[in-house]
């Protein structure tokens, strides 16, 4: 029971100040990783991939996986709510004030004021899954060799994807899905 109202716990709090989406919460992830032990770094990015390449908000598909593999559906149940509960009722206050605050300047500016934020935390995810994806610190600072910091199956597939969206015409036109699709297939061929 205590795992479970700590899951509800972090990931209510990773809702209540997660602000710009899904990819927002990532920072918060990272931390939990590191306080809880539920969950390593090399893990996290396997949620990415598999919660950016499922449907639904990205923040909710990872708190439904980080409670199903803590506490199986039970957690995924209480880590999903703990995440939405939050906007829920930062929205059911909202819509029961807003016809008075609808055209106040604090309020705009206090919205206005988080998009900086919002930024930040989706840079600062964006980075961070960088790092896990194309570098290995861990091996470089074993062995010490300057070649063993790149994943060069990572960069090339980067490279690749770089190109087939940056240059090739017909490629440049094909829906986001496909390269998720192809990405997906790559890594599992290639064991990424």
């Amino acid at each position: 029971m205590m795992l479970l109202l700590r899951l509800f716990w972090e990931f209510f709090k990773t809702g209540l100040f997660a602000v710009g989406g899904g990819m927002a919460t990532l920072p918060f992830l990272y931390s939990m990783a590191d306080k809880t032990g539920w969950f390593t770094a090399a893990q996290l990015a396997d949620m990415i991939a598999v919660s950016e390449s499922t449907p639904g908000p990205i923040g909710v598909n990872m708190a439904t996986y980080v409670g199903f593999t803590t506490a199986g559906v039970t957690g995924a149940v209480v880590a999903t709510l703990g995440l939405v509960t939050p906007s829920v009722i930062i929205i059911l206050i909202i819509a029961r004030v807003l016809q008075k605050f609808r055209q106040n300047k604090t309020v705009d500016a206090a919205f206005y004021g988080l998009r900086p934020c919002s930024v930040g935390l989706i840079a600062a995810a964006g980075l961070l899954v960088v790092r896990i994806a194309m570098f290995h610190f861990d091996t470089y600072a074993e062995s010490g060799v300057f070649l063993d910091l790149f994943n060069w199956k990572a960069l090339a597939l980067a490279a690749v994807l770089l190109v087939l969206t940056r240059w090739v015409k017909p490629v440049k036109k094909l829906h986001p899905i496909f390269f998720i699709l192809g990405s997906a297939l790559v890594g599992v061929l290639f064991s990424f």
